[in-house]
Formats: structure tokens, C-alpha cells, sequence
């Protein structure tokens, strides 16, 4: 069957953002949407984001896509990171992804957010594993995102080869952007190629 696994950012919820939104369209186009409450999402930590991901999964197939957004996007990357080689996805799509973050912004934001944002940002991620996993990667980007510089893009295309999409005036992808539905979404998960 055909699945989607959105995994929501930091601070975020299934309830949240563009999130139950596309949950309903998916879900209209006949995808089965999965769409787990991270733990802790204020103070996430990739052990327990990992251990949630292998929790609500599930078996995975080439008609499995994964959506992740902001922290989500390397929970999602980290998570084909561990994955047995032999398994494979339709496609990755990452809203919003980063390896690193805009300083300004983390240092606006406090010592917590550096802490929080230190293991996520130090602790590689071998792109070689995840590329193994699927033949198509998207990385969605905003022109105006507080948060994730837009010279994060090239990470993605180096490691990836991802088809990388600038969009324009969509800040973070969230709701205080006022993105309460994400288009785009319906039509990457649907196309083939």
C-alpha cells in the first residue's frame, strides 16, 4: 500500500503547520499518512526521534514516501541512515532541511537552542547509507527562511544530488508564516520521475 511518513520539526506537531492538511489530501489521493507526535519536540534528541521512527513505521517499500520538515528532514535522514541495505523508498522529500543553522537567528534564539541544535548539527549523517535507500530526494527551501540559510541547498545537492526547489516568501514553512497548506506536497509526492 501506498504510505507517507511526515515527520513535523522541532517544536512542532502532527496538528500543527501544513500537517493536518496534507494528512487529509494524502489520505484523499489513497495514501495511508503516518504522521507521529514526535517526543519532546520542544527539546528534540535524535536517539528518542529515532527510536519513535523505528516505533511507528513499520515495514518500508519502494511505495513508501517520507516527508520531513525543518529537524524532521534529518530524523527522516538519519533514520534511511540505519535502514537495511536491501530496503528501498519511492522518495525523500525534506521542507525546510539543515545541517547547519542561521547563527544570528541561534544566537538571537539563546543557549538552549545552541544546546539543543549542538548533537543534531555535530553528529554526521553518511549520505553514501542514505543514498542507497532512494532513488529521488527533494529538498524544499524558502527565500525569506529565518532559520535555515539558503547556502544549506548545496548540502543537499553535493550529498544527495536532490532536486533542490527555492520558494519564495514561505519564511519557515509554518504557521506563524502563515503556511497552513503546502501544495507543492500533493504534487511531488505524486509525480513519478
Amino acid at each position: 500500500m501506498k504510505k507517507v511518513i511526515l515527520v513535523h520539526g522541532w517544536d512542532g506537531s502532527p496538528q500543527n503547520d501544513w500537517f493536518p492538511w496534507a494528512a487529509k489530501e494524502l489520505n484523499k489521493m489513497g495514501y495511508d499518512v503516518v504522521v507521529p507526535l514526535m517526543p519532546n519536540p520542544a527539546r528534540p534528541e535524535i536517539e528518542s526521534w529515532l527510536n519513535k521512527l523505528s516505533d511507528v513505521v513499520g515495514d518500508v517499500d519502494e511505495e513508501t514516501v517520507f516527508i520531513g520538515h525543518s529537524i524532521g528532514c534529518q530524523a527522516v535522514l538519519r533514520f534511511m541512515e540505519r535502514l537495511e541495505k536491501h530496503k528501498k523508498v519511492s522518495k525523500i522529500i525534506l521542507v525546510a532541511p539543515w545541517m547547519a543553522l542561521d547563527e544570528e537567528t541561534i544566537k538571537e534564539e539563546g543557549e538552549e537552542s545552541i544546546e539543543i541544535s549542538k548533537p543534531w548539527i555535530e553528529t554526521p549523517i553518511d549520505f553514501n547509507k542514505v543514498k542507497i535507500h532512494a532513488d529521488k530526494f527533494v529538498a524544499l527551501f524558502s527565500d525569506d527562511d529565518p532559520f535555515v540559510p539558503l547556502n544549506q541547498k548545496d548540502v543537499f545537492d553535493k550529498a544527495l544530488s536532490a532536486k533542490i526547489m527555492v520558494q519564495h516568501g514561505m519564511g519557515h514553512f509554518t504557521q506563524s508564516d502563515n503556511v497552513y497548506d503546502l501544495p507543492i506536497i500533493l504534487d511531488l509526492v505524486s509525480v513519478q520521475g
